[in-house]
């Protein structure tokens, strides 16, 4: 369960950041969110089918994990 929260916690930040800086930089909040976003608008399906099968195993992974040591505990 940390793994996870410090993943969103982490994605948070770095996003709030990015957006933050282009705000910064003048462009305002729409554009900088699609700046933001913008790698995932110019992949391919291939790649768009890799990244959510990866994410996909990271989070059956994660919750095996945290299933395991649920149970060690009891």
């Amino acid at each position: 369960m940390k793994i996870i929260g410090i993943s969103i916690l982490m994605f948070g930040l770095l996003s709030g950041f990015s957006i933050g800086m282009d705000t910064l930089l003048g462009f305002d909040l729409i554009t900088s969110f699609r700046n933001a976003v913008n790698p995932f608008l110019v992949m391919k399906k291939a790649e768009i089918i890799i990244f959510y099968l990866l994410i996909i195993i990271w989070a059956f992974y994660s919750t095996r994990l945290f299933l395991i040591k649920r149970r060690e505990k009891q």
